[in-house]
């Protein structure tokens, strides 16, 4: 599959900065995947993100863009790569339909971005001042500006933060069709659901370092416990009962369980990615003070 970035060795230190904000960092984004990067804040998520996109320069290491260094790339490197920020930048005076008009004039590639703005819900908003939008209208306005150009790559940071559960969905879908037609997709959020949702592979950050690259089905499995809990009735009243997954259609007692009560639930070891979050990253109440 084709490499989108390999990132190697990857360091950066702010100026005047008395240690690394990135420390030796490597890994690869293939095309057509969901890529995410995920920590807790100050681990360095966004300096690797701007880095990747060319907002910051005096890095240590390799970057490949498509098989050539990043740093050889001109202007012309933004033609095929959309960007959402966390903090949505709009012309506060202007309308969403002029702010649309004014950033697709930017580039050379072009969308319906009315028909994307419909998709998002903001159809009856088109005409109206930006200043006037709810914290969840600008985040759904910045998803649809990062697609004005008709990226290969998207960036796309917390996309989904602040958003009601049916606008969310809505954006979910959006990413998981731009997947399908063969964009590659780099995302950093703290909300887990859109990762196990979303991504096909995942690196941790922790204070300027990753870990490898795995599917949060790996790791599920990885961190998760080999086991399943039964929960049955047993004269009236809810019995719990834990067995060890491995042969467990020959387990007797198991089948016998099964057989003799009526089931009401059944739960594997599968730990959360949340759990798996703070385990990788030590990003607990005590490490946070």
């Amino acid at each position: 599959m084709t490499k989108v970035f390999e990132v190697q060795n990857l360091c950066f230190t702010y100026p005047k900065a008395k240690t690394q904000t990135i420390q030796s960092v490597s890994f690869n984004v293939e095309e057509g995947t969901i890529f995410g990067l995920l920590g807790p804040s100050g681990a360095g998520k966004s300096t690797t993100q701007k880095i990747l996109i060319k907002l910051l320069s005096d890095y240590e290491g390799t970057i490949l863009y498509y098989g050539k260094d990043l740093n050889s790339y001109d202007k012309s490197f933004y033609e095929n790569v959309g960007v959402g920020f966390e903090m949505p930048v709009h012309f506060n005076k202007l309308t969403a339909l002029e702010n649309m008009k004014y950033f697709s004039s930017l580039y050379r590639n072009k969308v319906d971005y009315i028909a994307l703005l419909k998709r998002v819900n903001l159809e009856d908003a088109i005409n109206q001042e930006v200043s006037q939008f709810s914290k969840g209208m600008k985040v759904r306005l910045n998803f649809v500006r990062a697609l004005l150009n008709d990226p290969k790559v998207l960036f796309l940071d917390e996309p989904t933060n602040g958003l009601d559960p049916t606008n969310a969905r809505i954006i979910k879908d959006m990413i998981l069709e731009l997947k399908q037609q063969g964009k590659t997709i780099f995302i950093t959020t703290h909300l887990m659901g859109d990762v196990e949702q979303l991504c096909d592979k995942v690196i941790f950050m922790k204070k300027g370092q990753v870990t490898n690259a795995s599917s949060p089905r790996d790791l599920k499995i990885q961190y998760g416990k080999q086991e399943v809990t039964l929960e049955y009735l047993n004269n009236g009243s809810t019995t719990k009962k834990i067995f060890d997954l491995a042969d467990l259609g020959k387990n007797p007692d198991f089948l016998a369980t099964l057989n003799q009560y009526q089931i009401e639930t059944i739960h594997s070891g599968e730990t959360s990615l949340e759990e798996i979050f703070i385990k990788i990253t030590g990003d607990n109440h005590e490490e946070s003070r």
